[in-house]
């Protein structure tokens, strides 16, 4: 019975593997995000003679936006590899991200909510910018709703990791 243990026990904890084809994809779709990153840069590029200040605004806040998913989805391949599939060896990397091998479940979910946060924001931003081109109010309340219901998930996940933590220090 032992050893069927020992087998049952091998087969689980080698199964975090599965998840490393997941986290490679995420990295190739950086390369998707930098697709999307270039058209953008080029079509305000493209654009900039006739562009409004507004038009360059709304053009730069997209190419924020574009940033801001690549680097969740690199705090998500990162802290998920790590927490996950195994521990990244930091010594033999100079230019290392100091937070790579730092941040733990509780940073990572306030990382992805910050971000969550930063891209709504963007988005509600671009919306506003937007008003006197295409006067979609509907869309802009929707907008700062989800908006406001990801600052209020982000404070609440705030209070209850820092009630959880008690009296602990860092």
């Amino acid at each position: 019975m032992r050893s069927l243990e020992r087998v049952i026990a091998a087969i689980l904890i080698s199964s975090r593997w599965v998840l490393a084809p997941f986290y490679l994809g995420l990295a190739l779709s950086l390369f998707i995000l930098l697709y999307k990153f270039c058209a953008a840069f080029w079509d305000l590029v493209r654009l900039l003679p006739e562009a409004s200040e507004a038009d360059i605004i709304v053009g730069v806040l997209g190419l924020v936006d574009v940033a801001l998913v690549g680097s969740l989805v690199v705090i998500v391949i990162f802290s998920g590899y790590e927490s996950f599939v195994a521990k990244l060896e930091s010594g033999s990397t100079p230019a290392w991200p100091a937070w790579m091998t730092k941040v733990d479940f509780s940073g990572v979910k306030q990382k992805l909510l910050g971000s969550i946060v930063a891209i709504a924001a963007i988005q509600v931003l671009e919306a506003f910018m937007n008003l006197e081109k295409q006067p979609n109010t509907a869309r802009l309340a929707w907008l700062v709703g989800i908006f406001t219901a990801f600052v209020i998930a982000t404070l609440a996940l705030a209070l209850a990791d820092r009630l959880s933590e008690g009296g602990k220090s860092e």
